[in-house]
């Protein structure tokens, strides 16, 4: 199983829940059936590495980056990942208007399992400079898509 957490520029929040997310798939030994990547809808940071407050907060955390640099998510992701899911509606938008018809179902919001938050996306901490916050509504999240996956691979 393939999962790709997707921002606007894949320097903030998608890096972060995937070293979130590569942490928690080390824990419950999931790393020789899943594998996670993380990418942008956007252009913009292509090259850079993630942003110095997400970066601050996977030290803090003890999370590796695995020396990420931004990407756009392109046809490929389309076509391998089982799960790619978005940080917020405009992300969404932006991943339904690019994927071919036969990978919208892939699609998916970050708190679509959290109950009670279903349709609460997780502000971009670009603009917000709340890196911990994101990191906190990011670990309520991440163990949501944990069981889900796990669940998936035991079907």
């Amino acid at each position: 199983m393939h999962v790709i957490f997707v921002c606007l520029g894949n320097i903030c929040r998608s890096p972060m829940a995937e070293a979130m997310f590569l942490k928690e798939l080390q824990q419950h030994q999931l790393t020789d059936q899943v594998t996670v990547a993380s990418a942008a809808t956007s252009t913009y940071e292509i090259g850079n590495r993630p942003h110095p407050g997400s970066q601050a907060i996977m030290q803090k955390y003890d999370l590796d980056d695995r020396g990420h640099t931004a990407r756009q998510i392109n046809s490929i992701d389309f076509d391998h990942a089982d799960l790619i899911i978005g940080m917020d509606d405009q992300n969404l938008v932006d991943l339904k208007r690019m994927a071919p018809q036969q990978d919208q179902h892939k699609i998916h919001g970050i708190n679509e399992l959290v109950a009670g938050k279903e349709h609460e996306p997780i502000p971009d901490p670009w603009y917000t400079h709340r890196f911990q916050d994101t990191y906190d509504d990011l670990a309520l999240a991440i163990p949501t898509w944990i069981e889900y996956v796990k669940q998936q691979l035991n079907q």
